[in-house]
């Protein structure tokens, strides 16, 4: 068995590190909160706009991200 432990010890930890790995994109996500959606003509470089929620009351317009 991988790691010398046995099989129901393996897949318990199996499972709560890929729970711990779906909470952390969750939290990810609900924080910077992707633009899911398609342009229909892709952005020019630096033209592509991201928000961070704890600068949205600080600074009133949206950052630009530089690739």
């Amino acid at each position: 068995m991988p790691a010398g432990v046995s099989w129901p010890t393996y897949l318990k930890r199996f499972a709560a590190s890929l729970l711990a790995m779906l909470a952390g994109a969750e939290a990810v996500h609900r924080y910077y909160r992707p633009d899911l959606t398609i342009p229909e003509i892709p952005p020019k470089p630096g033209e592509l706009k991201t928000e961070l929620l704890g600068l949205k009351e600080k600074q009133h317009e949206p950052q630009i991200s530089e690739q």
